[in-house]
């Protein structure tokens, strides 16, 4: 199983929300997701920025194959392939990993999808993903069971489910030292760029407005407002 995480932009002018949000994408995706073996697909959104999260069973399928229509309303990203329209994101942190398809099965099925947004300092980087690696080694399961940050340029994408799954993990992590920070907020703060004039409880981690949800095998599809 690979957990998929993809940045886009939507063009000037585009409202790229409510395409994602129409007939035209809702009639075909649960059976294109349903064919690829593509499962728990969520979109976030936040001004023109779009944030994707899904879950391949088998080959990992590029988001190209699961919106093909989408890519003439997206913004060009430099590098990678011709007319790339979908950056992927690097897993820096994870509280758990797939070991097997039973073990990412959903308990409850009534969790849903949420995602923050974070900026970081780029002197910051290294830190950062060191802290993070430290803390996923150390303490396995210590948080959501689906939360995952995933860094792309220096934007941080937190995706996690509520309520949250806590349940320990099925294997031991590579690090047998115990150096994560107890004064966890403290430490991390000095990483971030401070959003201006977020609400409350939000200057470092930007709630995003979830677009679109879609968990395929059971037949689900839905349009969600913030």
């Amino acid at each position: 199983m690979k957990r998929c995480i993809y940045r886009s932009e939507g063009l000037e002018g585009e409202d790229t929300t409510a395409f994602f949000q129409s007939r035209e994408v809702s009639s075909s995706l649960i059976e294109v997701m349903k064919r690829a073996q593509v499962d728990h697909l969520s979109l976030f959104g936040c001004g023109s920025q779009l944030f994707l999260y899904y879950e391949c069973l088998g080959t990992p399928v590029p988001p190209e194959d699961l919106l093909p229509e989408a890519s003439k309303r997206l913004a060009g990203w430099p590098g990678g392939n011709r007319g790339r329209r979908w950056a992927a994101l690097t897993d820096i942190f994870h509280y758990q990993r797939p070991v097997s398809a039973q073990h990412w099965e959903r308990s409850s099925t009534e969790s849903r999808p949420y995602g923050r947004l974070a900026l970081l300092k780029p002197e910051e980087t290294a830190s950062y993903i060191y802290y993070h690696y430290q803390y996923q080694e150390e303490r396995p399961g210590d948080g959501d069971k689906y939360g995952v940050i995933g860094l792309h340029e220096n934007v941080l994408f937190f995706y996690a489910e509520q309520p949250d799954t806590r349940e320990p993990a099925p294997y031991a992590g590579k690090l047998k030292t115990s150096l994560r920070p107890d004064n966890w907020a403290e430490v991390m703060e000095p990483h971030f760029i401070k959003w201006e004039g977020a609400p409350a409880g939000q200057e470092l981690w930007r709630k995003l407005t979830p677009v679109l949800e879609v968990r395929s095998f059971a037949g689900k599809l839905g349009t969600r407002d913030a």
